[in-house]
C-alpha cells in the first residue's frame, strides 16, 4: 500500500468526499438532508492538506486516512455553515490530543474493498509510524453507534480511556499505548 498527500488537482475529489461522507454519514444526512448535497459540500471544502492521505494499492485508490499530531493539525477551511456545525459537534466528542499522540481522525476504505484487511493494515501502519517517531500513544474515536469499529480497534489492542457525548452524538475515545 502507498500513502500519498491528498492533492485535489491529482486525486479523485468526489471519491475522497464520498469516503469522508461515509465516515460520518448520519451527521451529514441530518444536516444536508441528502447524500448528494453533503458530498458536494465536502468537495468544495477539500483543499490540499498534509493531514489527508490517499491510500493506493496496485494503483487503485482504495481509501483515505486523516491522521495528525498535536503540533501538525489540519488547517481550517471554512466553506459551509453546516460543515462548521460538524466541526463543532466533533469538538465535544473527539479525543483530546496531547503532545506525544498521533491521532487517527478518519479512516475510510472504499465499499468495494472492505473486508480485505485494509483497515487493519492502515491502523498497524500508523502504529508503526508512531512508534518509529517516538510517540507515546495512537488515539482514535469509535462512534457509539458503530460497535464493529470499536471491536476492530479492541482486537488491535486499543482500549477505551474516555467516553464523550454531546447532543445524541457519542464517542469512545480509545488509545494504543506505545512502549
Amino acid at each position: 500500500m502507498e500513502y500519498l498527500n491528498f492533492n485535489p488537482q491529482i486525486h479523485d475529489i468526489t471519491k475522497i468526499a464520498t469516503l469522508k461522507y461515509n465516515v460520518d454519514f448520519r451527521t451529514y444526512d441530518k444536516l444536508f438532508c441528502s447524500k448528494e448535497k453533503a458530498i458536494a459540500a465536502l468537495e468544495k471544502n477539500l483543499k490540499k492538506e498534509e493531514c489527508i492521505k490517499v491510500i493506493y494499492d496496485n494503483e487503485d485508490l482504495i481509501g483515505m486516512l486523516v491522521a495528525y499530531t498535536h503540533d501538525n493539525q489540519p488547517t481550517f477551511h471554512f466553506s459551509s455553515i453546516k460543515l462548521l456545525i460538524v466541526d463543532i459537534l466533533d469538538y465535544f466528542v473527539i479525543c483530546d490530543i496531547k503532545k506525544d499522540d498521533v491521532y487517527i481522525a478518519e479512516i475510510a476504505i472504499d465499499e468495494n474493498q472492505r473486508s480485505n484487511g485494509y483497515g487493519t493494515k492502515v491502523i498497524k501502519d500508523v502504529i508503526d509510524y508512531a512508534q518509529k517517531k517516538g510517540y507515546k500513544r495512537v488515539i482514535l474515536d469509535a462512534d457509539f453507534r458503530n460497535p464493529k469499529a470499536k471491536a476492530l480497534y479492541e482486537r488491535l489492542g486499543f482500549e477505551v480511556y474516555n467516553k464523550k457525548s454531546f447532543l445524541k452524538r457519542g464517542m469512545y475515545n480509545m488509545e494504543f499505548k506505545l512502549p
